[in-house]
């Protein structure tokens, strides 16, 4: 580790077996989740931290919804705008 508050590793594109090395910084919530699972021993653990995690940014989504809809930038009309849209990013084949 650099430091108390910053993690920098260098990490290879396996996926395209690339060779060349890019430095990938955490920020200091990433360290805190990566110091909690190096606690983690068992798959029941794994498990629970990953319900945490959902029920977490389940409930940062929830209160970002209510506060656009609150502000008038999300609505029922906008909503069913966008009902059955789909959002992919195209892949190259």
């Amino acid at each position: 580790m650099l430091g108390s508050d910053i993690l920098v590793i260098f990490a290879s594109d396996s996926i395209n077996n690339e060779k060349n090395m890019e430095a990938i910084t955490f920020t200091p919530a990433q360290l805190h989740v990566l110091n909690l699972m190096s606690r983690i021993r068992t798959s029941g653990g794994l498990e629970k931290l990953r319900q945490q995690v959902a029920a977490f940014c389940a409930k940062q989504i929830d209160e970002e919804m209510d506060q656009l809809w609150e502000n008038g930038q999300f609505d029922e009309k906008r909503m069913q705008e966008l009902r059955g849209s789909h959002f992919r990013t195209p892949y190259k084949k």
